[in-house]
């Protein structure tokens, strides 16, 4: 998830679209607009799996809408979704892959409940948090820091070299090469 415009390019709030970007680039995909999904869809092969990225572009907040197009065009069962989202709670560097689950305040996550159901994969990519909660909406739309935006972008590989464990369904073992400093 993340936000449309070369203004959010590098905010912390698109970690999300980072992640499917770094995918993309490793797997030889090119991102192309579909108004049908309401975004940039990009289709990779991995090993024997067919993979749909999507960047939604309606916005962080009504990210679940592009999702649920694509997934019902393509017949993607919600447990075969995973949704790479920017985590506040989470450390920067840090990376956490989580099934179901409630949507902690995060408003894209919130969107997807709504059009998908709360059973979809979620790869947390860790931002940090200001401290304050009114700075929140602030410090999601702005830049890392260089320290941060190195470590968020370690995470960003760490998380993608586990695609193909992933992909096979051997989440308990992507999750411990995750979890694992």
């Amino acid at each position: 998830m993340g936000n449309p415009g070369s203004q959010y390019d590098k905010t912390r709030h698109n970690a999300g679209f980072w992640f499917v970007d770094e995918l993309a680039r490793r797997y030889s995909g090119k991102f192309a607009v579909e108004k049908r999904f309401s975004g940039e869809v990009c289709k990779l092969q991995v090993g024997s799996a067919t993979v749909w990225l999507i960047k939604p572009m309606t916005f962080m907040n009504r990210s679940g809408l592009a999702v649920k197009q694509l997934a019902s065009f393509y017949q993607i069962p919600v447990e075969q979704i995973l949704v790479a989202h920017d985590e506040l709670d989470i450390a920067p560097g840090d990376v956490r892959l989580k099934l179901a689950g409630g949507h902690g305040g995060h408003n894209g996550l919130r969107d997807c409940h709504a059009h998908l159901s709360a059973e979809y994969w979620r790869l947390r990519l860790g931002v940090g948090h200001p401290g304050d909660r009114n700075k929140v909406v602030d410090y999601v739309l702005s830049r890392p820091s260089l320290d941060d935006e190195i470590v968020i972008s370690r995470a960003i590989d760490k998380a993608a070299d586990q695609i193909e464990l992933i992909l096979s369904g051997e989440m308990q073992k992507a999750m411990n090469a995750l979890h694992t400093k």
